[in-house]
């Protein structure tokens, strides 16, 4: 049986002097910031490559390689950093919104996963919204998720296969994983690392009751990302859409990370409810006052929710391999 969570987490003493102080800083510093549907997705696109705003500038791995794929649309990037001898792939899809970030804008943690994990990481360039609204961005991960799952041996050696992202890069994990099951009839990936995810675009109590805190992530601000990437879907619990409303038998062991002060608190808590009653197996990790984004963060509860993904990921992997071996 898998026990609850701790309610004392969730409680205002829980959270650190450090994480409330980083927290205030943030919120300050957020406050002046322009809009994105203001000054346009392109314009905060080049201000965040260049440094500008809350998160630092990407910083690029020399060990880092291109590879394309044919897609639906055209090619897919696929930035891979990868050991000389891989224990398995790790399918990394980044965040953003469905509007920003890019394959080629989270060196450090890819680095981090492939040295703490033994995994080649492969995060794809899906194409954003809202130029490409849904369902562009699902079928270019499922496209490389089929690419990974027909080739992975061939082409890092070894067929162990984990997935997983933050925020919209967890939504469209969770969304990659059901299209393998029901369009495709597989399951290649054997754990799912999913942080601080939107599972229910028609908006969760967490989400609608955040309010304007510019804490990271607002009410407005999801009601904005959720807009451009559907693009006028009327019917937003679609399990294609809104995972939480999926069937979700079959699916790998996951992790689901979150912190108490993301408005996209519940989309973890309700998700990794239903992954267990479903039969799958899920751990969760709550931290206290971790704001949306937090793992990104110089935070003690970003390097300890790091620290458990790895070896979640690290786990699943060795538990694959010694399967295969036998």
């Amino acid at each position: 049986m898998t026990a609850p969570p701790d309610p004392s987490v969730f409680l205002d003493d829980a959270v650190s002097d450090e994480t409330r102080t980083f927290n205030a800083r943030l919120t300050a510093l957020m406050a002046p910031m322009a809009e994105w549907w203001d000054v346009g997705a392109d314009a905060m696109r080049a201000a965040r490559r260049r440094g500008e705003g809350v998160f630092p500038a990407p910083q690029m791995s020399p060990r880092a390689t291109t590879r394309r794929i044919a897609g639906s649309a055209g090619e897919i990037a696929l930035r891979v950093i990868a050991p000389e001898r891989p224990k398995g792939v790790y399918l990394h899809i980044h965040g953003g919104g469905w509007v920003f970030g890019a394959a080629d804008m989270q060196d450090p943690m890819l680095e981090r996963i492939c040295d703490n994990t033994g995994q080649a990481c492969v995060s794809v360039e899906y194409r954003l919204a809202p130029e490409h609204p849904y369902p562009a961005a699902p079928d270019d991960c499922e496209t490389a998720a089929l690419w990974l799952a027909r080739n992975a041996k061939a082409e890092f050696g070894t067929e162990v296969l984990t997935i997983g992202g933050e925020s919209a890069g967890a939504h469209l994990a969770a969304v990659t994983l059901l299209r393998l099951r029901d369009r495709h009839g597989i399951a290649p990936f054997v754990a799912a690392n999913m942080v601080f995810g939107c599972f229910d675009l028609s908006m969760t109590p967490s989400q609608r009751h955040f309010g304007n805190q510019r804490l990271v992530l607002r009410t407005v601000d999801i009601e904005r990302f959720t807009d451009a990437f559907l693009s006028g879907v009327a019917d937003r619990r679609t399990p294609d859409i809104s995972p939480l409303f999926a069937g979700l038998r079959g699916m790998p062991p996951a992790l689901f990370t979150v912190g108490t002060s993301d408005a996209l608190l519940d989309d973890s808590l309700f998700m990794h409810a239903r992954w267990l009653a479903a039969g799958n197996k899920g751990g969760l990790a709550i931290y206290p006052g971790g704001a949306h984004g937090f793992t990104a963060f110089p935070l003690t509860i970003a390097r300890a929710a790091n620290a458990r993904s790895d070896t979640f990921l690290a786990a699943a992997v060795d538990a694959a391999a010694a399967r295969l071996a036998a």
